[in-house]
């Protein structure tokens, strides 16, 4: 793929392993990251957390403090040698207005190490593929609902983190939207924030020769239409090898998100398969960015080439 050539894996981690907890982009209700933090400990995993996480910007309250507090936090953790891990401690919105502020010469020299998170950190994704050239974890968030109440979400993740050989294929929920077997290195994440990349310094020019993964949550179905029609109007479509569909949560009833799935990527003449488990759902699966897979959209599976992490 244009910009980006193979993505390095990051080393899995062992218990005792020191993990970051950031907030780039939305408030964090404190109960949920005590409860996340008490996950992580269950797993022999010392957590740190940054110092602005529990912010709330006093302008704009969406926003877990300021942009340069929050890209700060992210910033020094990654930087931070004896951390091994950052962990997102949820979406919303926030990461486009602070990314370009940090220093990715610094990131870059700070090594390897593994990003986990998903909806507003598909930015972060992006750029981490585009400015280090990393593998990251498209998973469920350290306070998250969707994590803190979830045996599945938790232990897919976990066993992503320690024993990521027994995680390498995914199995669908689903149909093949449009059939076929196809190859290529996994990205994407949350539909509405690739849109808003397009154009953006830390994204790809295009998913060409990559297996994309695309889920979504709370748009109704025309808006959906929109941003599917900016990514194929932009050429950003151009030559992907195949598409894994994750979840529409909070959409409208799927049939009718479905038919618009089908029509906006069935013209692509590539597999395309739905109902992956993975994002703003029950339950979610965690799915690594950046690996070789083959997606078989008939038998309903996307096997990684390798573990996500060393």
């Amino acid at each position: 793929m244009s910009r980006v050539g193979p993505l390095r894996r990051p080393p899995r981690l062992a218990p005792g392993a020191r993990v970051a907890v950031v907030a780039p982009s939305g408030p964090v209700p404190e109960d949920r990251l005590s409860a996340g933090l008490d996950v992580l400990r269950g797993w022999g995993l010392d957590p740190v957390v940054g110092p602005h996480v529990l912010d709330r910007d006093a302008e704009f309250g969406y926003l877990a403090g300021s942009d340069a507090d929050r890209a700060a936090d992210l910033q020094s953790a990654w930087c931070d040698p004896a951390v091994d891990a950052v962990l997102c401690a949820r979406g919303g919105y926030g990461v486009q207005r602070m990314v370009d502020t940090l220093d990715w010469e610094a990131m870059r020299a700070a090594g390897p190490k593994v990003l986990v998170g998903f909806s507003d950190i598909t930015a972060l994704h992006e750029a981490f593929a585009v400015r280090l050239g990393l593998v990251t974890l498209h998973g469920p968030m350290a306070a998250g609902l969707d994590f803190v109440k979830s045996t599945r979400a938790q232990d897919h993740l976990r066993a992503t983190l320690f024993a990521p050989e027994t995680v390498r294929t995914l199995h669908s929920d689903g149909t093949a939207l449009a059939p076929g077997k196809a190859r290529g290195v996994t990205l994407g994440g949350c539909l509405s924030l690739l849109a808003a990349d397009l154009g953006t310094p830390d994204a790809r020019p295009s998913a060409r020769g990559g297996l994309l993964c695309l889920e979504d949550v709370g748009e109704e179905t025309y808006r959906l239409d929109r941003y599917l029609t900016q990514l194929l109007r932009a050429g950003w479509l151009d030559g992907v090898a195949g598409l894994v569909l994750g979840s529409w949560a909070q959409c409208e009833p799927y049939h009718g998100v479905r038919a618009l799935l089908a029509d906006r990527l069935g013209r692509l003449g590539v597999p395309v398969a739905e109902q992956f488990g993975f994002g703003h759902c029950d339950d979610a699966l965690t799915v690594p960015f950046g690996v070789p897979a083959e997606l078989d959209a008939d038998a309903g599976t996307l096997t990684l080439d390798e573990p996500a992490l060393e």
